[in-house]
Formats: C-alpha cells, structure tokens, sequence
C-alpha cells in the first residue's frame, strides 16, 4: 500500500498504476499554475540544451575551454532536468501550499537566470564565469555567482523538509529523497566552492587559474547533481512491480549506497588531481 499524503496536504501524489493518457490528461488538469509553469520551463531549458547541441556540432567548436558551446549544452540539459524533478518530487515533501509555489517558482526563475546568462556569454563567444573584462561581463558573472547562491538556498529548504518530516509517496519513495537530496547538497556545496575559489582567483588577478582550478571538481559536481532525479525515478519504477515492500525499499537503498559509492570517488579523484 502505498504511504499517500493526508487530505490536508497541498498535493495528491499519483498512485502506482501505469498511467493512461485518459489518467495523464486528469493528472495535468490538476496541476497546480505555478507546477505547470515549472514543468513547461523545463521543457524550453532542455530544448534549450539540445538546439546548443545542435550549434556545437554544425559549428565545430571545442568541447573544452572557457569559451564554448558546452556551457549553453551542459546547462540547458541539467538545469531542465533538475527543474523536472524539483517540480515533481517537491509533491512527495509534507510542506504547505504557499511555501512550495514560493520556492518552486523562485527555483524556475533562477534556472531561467542561470541558463540564460550562460547561453547569452556562448553567443558573445566569452566566458560565461570569472569573467570581469568588461561591466557587462562582470554584471553577467556576478548574477549567475549570485544565482547560485539562491539554488544553494531553495534546495537545501526542501532538503530540511525531506528530513524534518517523512515524504509520502511508494515504499521506498521516502529513502530516495533523503538520499536524492543529501546527495545533491553535495553537488551543490562542490559547485559553491567552484564559483568562490574562481571568483577568488579572478579579484586577484589570476583569470586563467580561475578557469583550470574548477577541472578537479566537475567530476563530482556533475555525478552528485542527478542523484535528486534517478532515486526517485527508481522508486516510482519498483512501485509497478510485483515486489514486496521491503524488497523495494531494499533495492532503493542499494542503488542509493552504488551511488554514494560513484559520489566518493569523485571526490577522491578531485583530492588526487587538485
């Protein structure tokens, strides 16, 4: 039986049959404004991520290096996708109605910011960070610095709700949260201490530092920022199965401890390249 959030909850979380397009079309009637919002946001910055794609295969451009079409690629991709599942699994978290639209829609808003800058430096064909040539280039910089420090902010207000007070959802759904955000704190802390060790670099008159001192931590960045999406992926996916209970939650922690596991030696392999 699957743990559903009580009728005083701000959502309904769907139950564990395979959806219908009849069931889908009711589910997304019941969307709240700000999710819909949200969702289609992230549909544009995955759009985003892959038309970049595009650019960067008909222009031939480098994948490496301060200046390329990777950023716009890489962002758009990761930021849609941690939108879609921010927006989704914030329904499992017990928190009200007003505190979720508030942060959901700041959420949006700060990925719309972030890619957005990233992509507007790529067509400048100039770095998109640590870049303080110009004060066009330095407002940019500072606003995605700045944007970053939000993102920190929003995800770890829904990490405290995930932990003060046990998520609904399928067996094993609760454990995948925990995880999915402990996990992310960590891909965001890695990112923080990016941004703050470039920005340092950069004040101090050493630009092309700041550019190779992030390479070490982007292994570790980019492994720990999904984890949020593929647990409770996981979790939604066993709850079609025929398994017991147990044997799902089971499964989840296993998955969570493999990716922990992928998370350490990241972090081994930037201690060791540093």
């Amino acid at each position: 039986m699957e743990n559903r959030i009580p009728a005083a909850s701000p959502v309904t979380v769907p139950d564990d049959r395979v959806p219908r397009p009849a069931a889908l079309v009711r589910w997304w009637r019941g969307v709240r404004p700000v999710e819909r919002l949200c969702y289609a946001t992230a549909v544009v910055l995955f759009g985003s991520g892959l038309v970049h794609a595009g650019v960067l295969t008909a222009d031939g451009g480098s994948w490496e290096g301060p200046v390329s079409w990777r950023k716009a690629v890489t962002f758009g991709l990761s930021f849609g996708l941690t939108l879609l599942a921010v927006t989704w699994i914030s329904s499992y978290l017990r928190i009200g109605v007003r505190t979720r639209a508030v942060l959901l829609g700041l959420f949006a808003a700060d990925c719309v910011l972030e890619v957005a800058g990233i992509t507007l430096q790529a067509w400048r064909r100039v770095p998109s960070h640590f870049n303080m040539e110009t004060s066009f280039d330095t407002a940019v910089s500072m606003a995605l610095a700045v944007g970053g420090g939000a993102l920190v902010g929003i995800l770890a207000t829904l990490s405290v709700a995930a932990f003060t007070r046990r998520p609904g959802g399928p067996p094993g759904m609760a454990p995948a949260l925990r995880a999915g955000f402990g996990i992310l704190l960590i891909g965001l802390l890695s990112g923080a201490a990016m941004i703050a060790r470039g920005v340092y670099l950069t004040r101090t008159g050493h630009q092309l530092a700041a550019y190779s001192s992030t390479a070490p931590l982007k292994p570790l960045h980019g492994v720990s920022l999904h984890a949020v999406l593929v647990l409770p992926v996981l979790a939604r996916l066993l709850a079609l199965t025929s398994w017991s209970a147990r044997a799902r939650v089971a499964a989840v922690r296993a998955a969570a401890g493999c990716y922990a596991a992928a998370v350490a030696a990241a972090l081994v392999w930037a201690v060791v390249t540093r």
